[in-house]
């Protein structure tokens, strides 16, 4: 008798991560303990449609970085599946692919109340809604709005931190000193490589 294969419930946190920074290990960190998720991948993103490409480090050093901050956790992956897929990357395009890739996983979408107000400008967004379980955490100055009754929205009372990449690259430029906003050896990284000294904002 064959045995059933069991189902994984992987939670997909996708991002630029440019840099990654305590506030998405945070957040990471929050998925894997206090939810029913068996993993979460922390998916690099090559380029956000909705996002200009200009400030963005090239995505082997991005990943680079993720996979150092995530290594000592196997229950946290560094994904650079949409590396490999046609670009400007859509949401619904990469669940597509990685459905195909695994089919014993059932993927779900983590992400910010920060996403709702232009929701409606993702590819596909009522299939994505009406297919995929979004876990939501909270977001200072943004609710999820109409999205809030549907069912597959479920909000979550994560810890958030008041901090951005962006923030770090202009410290960065300016030079503060951010060692403790980022993991110790993205920091390491980060300063060896010598990154954000002279990026734009």
């Amino acid at each position: 008798m064959t045995e059933a294969v069991k189902i994984k419930k992987v939670g997909l946190f996708f991002g630029s991560f440019n840099p990654i920074h305590i506030g998405h290990m945070i957040i990471a960190g929050y998925m894997l303990g206090f939810t029913d998720l068996d993993d979460v991948w922390m998916m690099i993103s090559p380029h956000n449609p909705l996002k200009e490409k200009k400030s963005l480090l090239a995505d082997h050093h991005r990943y680079a970085m993720v996979q150092i901050a995530v290594e000592d956790n196997p229950r946290l992956r560094a994904s650079n599946f949409e590396f490999k897929l046609p670009r400007p990357s859509y949401t619904i395009d990469t669940l597509v692919r990685l459905e195909e890739k695994y089919p014993d996983h059932r993927f779900v979408l983590i992400a910010g109340t920060d996403i709702f107000p232009t929701f409606h400008k993702w590819k596909n967004y009522e299939i994505l809604l009406e297919n995929y379980k979004f876990y939501i955490y909270r977001r200072p100055g943004f609710d999820a709005g109409p999205y809030s009754s549907n069912p597959n929205v479920i909000i979550f009372e994560a810890p958030v931190m008041e901090i951005s990449s962006s923030f770090i690259r202009q410290a960065i430029q300016d030079g503060r000193d951010i060692r403790y906003f980022v993991p110790d050896k993205v920091y390491d990284y980060i300063r060896e490589m010598h990154f954000y000294e002279k990026t734009t904002k």
